[in-house]
């Protein structure tokens, strides 16, 4: 175990590494019945819900869609006169694939997420006027739900005011508010005609470091304004240290740890128990949280040897890597040698001959952060992103089982 600040090597040698993955995994498969029970039929529809957002990193037929209640196909954007573009050849084959998915699995709902992080550079021309805004609205509705025939539309501007790589002006947060309202009102328009309720969901961050340095969500995002509008928030409650933040830490740490180096307040945001406070605080009920789930791990490199490289100044960022590598290569190779953090209640791996942190999560540590979610009554978790989990769904499995048992031990 980690304890103040002190790095304890759980494992030396390779075979022993692979060996706690292959008893857990045992553990998961043994629970595999349980996890599929609980998501079929009419339960599906109930919370807890999995949400996972789909960018065309694995065939369609792969998608793992019985262990899922939603898929949010990431991304489309806005062209160049401020309305939603009409989908390319290659995204209109993804799409027709999806709707056959959802035809083969009913109960599952199929969303288009518009934005990204660099892909929606307009949205604060968007946003700007009521006539911009209602343009865009009713294209999107037009083209994405009643030509493309999907279930709901999930806002993903990064971020307004500041914050990313998107343009921005100090008004874009009331702005990004009336740009939600828009768009409810177009769907809610479309549902009285069709007798249906079509999804409208937001991407909204939690981490403090953005481009630029220290960042806060309320300063980019009314969130208590956007409760009447949204049906749940998809909180990106990873990514919580990267390379503006100014030491390493981890990527999705489930609390704070006051040896964290880190300046406040941002040390004490930084993790994702207080990034659901920080939420309900500003009046997002918990029934309208998902918790956001990274499928991959970053790192750091040029870290002290202190430590095994954790809360160390550092050279440059490591590659942002998916769990179906890290498992393969990195747990594999007796280069990398892994941790666990009692505070973050997350692994880390180092590599002291290239002096690398790498922050990840593994099914032990997101079983855990279901269960955190079962605790405190959200509404589920929303995984970022289906294709980078490993041949077996691991990741997926553990989730499931975090979620859908109630007991804290198998």
């Amino acid at each position: 175990m980690w304890t103040r600040g002190t790095a304890v090597p759980q494992r030396t040698a390779a075979a022993r590494r692979r060996g706690r993955v292959a008893v857990f995994g045992v553990w998961l498969g043994a629970c595999a019945g349980v996890a599929v029970l609980a998501l079929a039929g009419p339960a599906r529809a109930a919370v807890p819900q999995i949400v996972a957002y789909y960018d065309g990193g694995m065939p369609v037929a792969d998608i793992p869609a019985g262990h899922l209640n939603d898929i949010i196909y990431a991304f489309e954007e806005p062209n160049a006169a401020d309305v939603c573009a009409r989908p390319s050849a290659s995204q209109r084959h993804l799409i027709q694939s999806l709707r056959r998915l959802r035809r083969q699995h009913p109960g599952l709902r199929v969303l288009v997420s518009i934005g990204g992080w660099d892909q929606a550079p307009q949205y604060s021309d968007i946003a700007l006027t009521g006539a911009s805004r209602a343009k865009f609205a009713r294209s999107c509705v037009r083209l994405l739900i009643q030509r493309e025939h999907f279930d709901g539309i999930d806002l993903d501007w990064e971020f307004p005011v500041h914050g990313g790589m998107n343009r921005s002006r100090p008004q874009d947060r009331a702005d990004a508010t009336a740009l939600v309202r828009a768009l409810r009102r177009q769907l809610d328009a479309l549902g009285r005609r069709t007798h249906r309720h079509y999804l409208l969901t937001v991407a909204t961050p939690a981490g403090t470091w953005q481009e630029g340095g220290a960042y806060s969500v309320g300063e980019s995002y009314d969130l208590a304004a956007l409760v009447p509008y949204v049906d749940w928030f998809n909180v990106m409650t990873y990514d919580m240290n990267t390379i503006f933040s100014p030491y390493s830490g981890f990527n999705t740490p489930l609390h704070a740890n006051r040896h964290d180096p880190e300046p406040q307040p941002e040390r004490a945001r930084d993790n994702l128990a207080d990034a659901v406070r920080y939420y309900e605080a500003h009046g997002v009920p918990p029934q309208k949280i998902l918790l956001g789930i990274a499928f991959y791990g970053r790192g750091f490199t040029g870290v002290s040897g202190h430590d095994a490289g954790l809360y160390s100044k550092y050279t440059g960022g490591y590659p942002e890597t998916p769990w179906k590598t890290i498992e393969s290569r990195m747990l594999t190779s007796p280069d990398w040698v892994r941790h666990w953090s009692a505070s973050a209640e997350a692994p880390w791996l180092y590599n002291a001959q290239r002096h690398i942190f790498f922050t990840y999560d593994d099914p032990q540590s997101l079983a855990i952060k279901a269960a955190f979610v079962r605790r405190e009554h959200l509404r589920g978790v929303m995984i970022w992103v289906l294709g980078e989990d490993d041949a077996r769904n691991s990741l997926l499995r553990a989730l499931v089982w975090g979620l859908h048992v109630q007991k804290s031990s198998p």
